[in-house]
């Protein structure tokens, strides 16, 4: 079993940053590939950026591309997602999800964990 706990979320204004982090436990983070998804009000859950569990091959959404950063330390269990240049469009509640390597990480069912997801709302 993993644990996901996801934090960093808040308010902020257009063209603002945040960071959210993801803390996992359980089992042996570095052996997992992690997900980042949003689900925004009366939408649908979608990907938003991909990191393998070597650090070394990560994919985003077109609609983030160039302003979001993921990445990993796993001596600390930790996946990150730096969103930079933030607008009301990003609105949505972030989930990080773990899922085992090879996997479809474009698709949300492919992951086996979930965290409760952290709320990120930008104001214009």
């Amino acid at each position: 079993q993993v644990q996901l706990v996801e934090s960093g979320g808040g308010l902020v204004q257009a063209g603002g940053s945040l960071r959210l982090s993801c803390a996992a436990s359980g089992r042996t983070f570095s052996r997992y590939i992690m997900g980042w998804f949003r689900q925004a009000v009366e939408k649908e859950r979608e990907f938003v950026a991909f990191i393998g569990w070597g650090g070394g091959s990560t994919d985003y959404a077109d609609s983030v591309k160039g302003r979001f950063t993921i990445s990993r330390e796993n001596a600390k269990n930790t996946v990150y997602l730096q969103m930079n240049s933030l607008n009301p469009e990003d609105t949505a509640v972030y989930y990080c999800a773990a899922g085992r390597p090879n996997i479809d990480y474009r698709k949300g069912a492919s992951y086996d964990y979930w965290g409760q997801g952290t709320q990120v709302a930008v104001s214009s």
